[in-house]
């Protein structure tokens, strides 16, 4: 029994409570933030960054230094779940060998990605239309895998809903798992996510007779909206994604004071400057400062000083006038 049949036996137990996980956002959910995360408020589940199958086998020596970065977790954060992209399928079965050799917990194919980079090579959201190639990529996956569990990410089509079709294609190959971003990748986040399309999902899933779990995603405000979009759809699981900017205590629906919010601020940036400063750019923090420094008088004239900030010490020092009065 891999651990998401446990999550959901165990969830089944209470009352069929949907598991909550973590969305992987590129250059936010990083392995700094994610502990964080697991410090604060700890989701069920937690992904990676989408990171490129081929590039792990193939970059040269630095490059591989830098997605492997992308691929560091501590054990604070599992059950945590490598997510790869590609449109070759031997370039996902080595990759999923490598997360298996790592420790990951599970895989993730993302194939709802709807950057232009990623559509040229075949990956992404692309494989919505060439289900043969995604099929093949699954299958892929589990035989790099060795046992842990396969699940996908993806949308409801590319220009269309194509659910009808798209998701019989992914459930043949038994994921443990398909997430389902709410709208279409012409879509991409300009309009409202359509939760009408989760249960429209989760009733071709039944009907087929399929032991694969259905999660929704888009537009989720905080666990209350979760749980009532599991309940109106029959989704098996809720992904929450931009919920967490700047509120790592979402999963633990705790209301942050101004001194929470400030305190991790540093911690999270004393952290990135740790795990990541040797091969990301500072300037990845400043997204964050946004989310963390709103909502009360004198946040824009303190987000303009972050933004000017170079490494984490100059942060701690602009943050303690304000917490010590230093």
């Amino acid at each position: 029994m891999n651990f998401w049949q446990k999550l959901k036996l165990a969830r089944t137990k209470l009352g069929g409570k949907p598991i909550m996980v973590l969305a992987p956002m590129a250059d936010v959910t990083d392995v700094a933030f994610r502990q964080i995360i697991a410090k604060y408020g700890k989701p069920d589940v937690m992904w990676t960054e989408f990171v490129s199958a081929d590039g792990l086998i193939l970059a040269d020596e630095k490059g591989k230094k830098k997605l492997m970065k992308d691929l560091q977790f501590s054990e604070s954060e599992r059950p945590i779940v490598a997510q790869f992209f590609s449109a070759k399928p031997e370039m996902i079965e080595k990759a999923s060998a490598l997360a298996l050799k790592l420790g990951f917990d599970g895989i993730d194919i993302n194939m709802g990605c709807p950057d232009k980079s990623i559509e040229k090579q075949g990956a992404g959201a692309a494989q919505i239309k060439n289900p043969k190639l995604a099929r093949e990529i699954i299958r892929s996956a589990k035989l790099g895998a060795g046992g842990l569990p396969v699940s996908v990410k993806t949308r409801i089509g590319y220009n269309k809903n194509e659910l009808e079709k798209w998701l019989p294609e992914l459930l043949a190959e038994e994921p443990a798992v398909i997430t389902i971003h709410a709208r279409t990748r012409k879509e991409m986040s300009k309009v409202p996510a359509r939760w009408g399309h989760i249960k429209e999902a989760v009733e071709i899933r039944n009907k087929l007779g399929s032991k694969t779990l259905i999660f929704g995603n888009g537009d989720v405000k905080d666990l209350a909206d979760a749980r009532a979009k599991a309940e109106e759809t029959g989704a098996d699981g809720v992904m929450l994604g931009r919920a967490i900017f700047g509120n790592p205590w979402l999963f633990y629906e705790k209301i942050p004071v101004l001194k929470d919010k400030l305190e991790v601020l540093v911690e999270h940036t004393k952290l990135f400057d740790e795990l990541l400063g040797d091969v990301k750019n500072f300037s990845v923090m400043k997204k964050h400062f946004k989310a963390y420094i709103n909502g009360f008088p004198g946040a824009t004239e303190l987000r303009t000083k972050l933004m000017e900030t170079k490494n984490a010490e100059e942060v701690e020092k602009i943050i303690n006038v304000i917490l010590y009065k230093k």
